[in-house]
């Protein structure tokens, strides 16, 4: 009896104790992650290191090496770029690019990050880097430098490949170090509709003009991986970003998300909560 007592009591203290990062499973997805970018600490943990395809939040890789070689004087936003046969080709998603189309880096921005274009992919990969191949070389050397050890890319845009994973540990990774390097990129991430000639690019991130505060940054989807979506915003002086990875359907993983950017919130008026517990 006494020794039933004892570990129902040190159970209650344990739990009592708990850390704020948890590592209970109770948003229906298959891998999420939340973290106060202002503070750098992580609030949510669940599966963050289950490798998942993923899918079109590639494309934030893509846009990252963008951004760096724009830093770098490489090319500007003005930079003219000539749509090759093999990028206009390009499955998927796509914002409508044809071979022999000249379009600048900045509309190939707009078309990865709005449209999730996989031809915008390929065509600034060929023009950076000669070909894809070679752009994919960089994706995941960068990875490395990153410490993204659970990722690799085989694809510049996220279409199905064999051997091509990641978790939602290391697209915070990713995704917190290219806003915190390049925060103008949120202007892109950010645009709910562009126009390329003719065509209405629509942008999938189900919180941008929903949510309060949202303003990135990129969703995704295969079979294999399910949907996903990198999500951030600011309210105040917070700065979330949160990270889905295999939700059953657009409508979960749009609910999921809600909820767990709730909980963040929340807890700043409520230190002595954690997320687990406010969701």
């Amino acid at each position: 009896m006494f020794t039933r007592f004892l570990s129902l009591f040190l159970c209650l203290v344990f739990l009592g104790f708990s850390s704020p990062i948890s590592h209970a499973a109770p948003l229906k997805v298959r891998g999420a992650i939340l973290m106060d970018l202002d503070r750098i600490k992580v609030l949510y943990r669940q599966n963050d290191n289950k490798k998942i395809p993923p899918a079109s939040l590639t494309k934030i890789m893509t846009m990252y090496l963008v951004f760096d070689a724009i830093k770098a004087k490489k090319i500007s936003l003005k930079t003219k770029v000539k749509v090759s046969r093999h990028a206009a080709r390009t499955g998927g998603s796509s914002m409508h690019l044809k071979a022999g189309d000249v379009v600048t880096v900045e509309q190939l921005l707009y078309g990865m990050a709005v449209a999730s274009g996989n031809d915008a992919c390929v065509a600034i990969a060929e023009h950076l880097a000669g070909s894809e191949k070679n752009f994919i070389m960089r994706m995941n050397q960068k990875a490395r430098k990153l410490e993204m050890r659970n990722t690799t890319f085989k694809t510049t845009n996220g279409l199905p490949a064999n051997g091509q994973f990641t978790t939602a540990n290391d697209m915070l990774a990713l995704s917190r170090n290219y806003i915190m390097r390049y925060p103008e990129s949120l202007r892109y991430h950010s645009t709910k509709t562009y126009y390329y000639r003719r065509h209405k690019l629509t942008n999938n991130n189900p919180q941008l003009g929903k949510y309060k505060g949202a303003d990135g940054l990129k969703t995704g989807w295969t079979i294999a991986s399910g949907y996903n979506i990198v999500s951030t915003g600011r309210r105040g002086k917070t700065r979330l970003i949160a990270i889905i990875l295999g939700a059953g359907t657009a409508q979960i993983r749009a609910k999921e998300l809600n909820r767990l950017m709730d909980a963040g919130y929340k807890l700043q008026k409520n230190k002595n909560r954690t997320v687990k517990s406010l969701l």
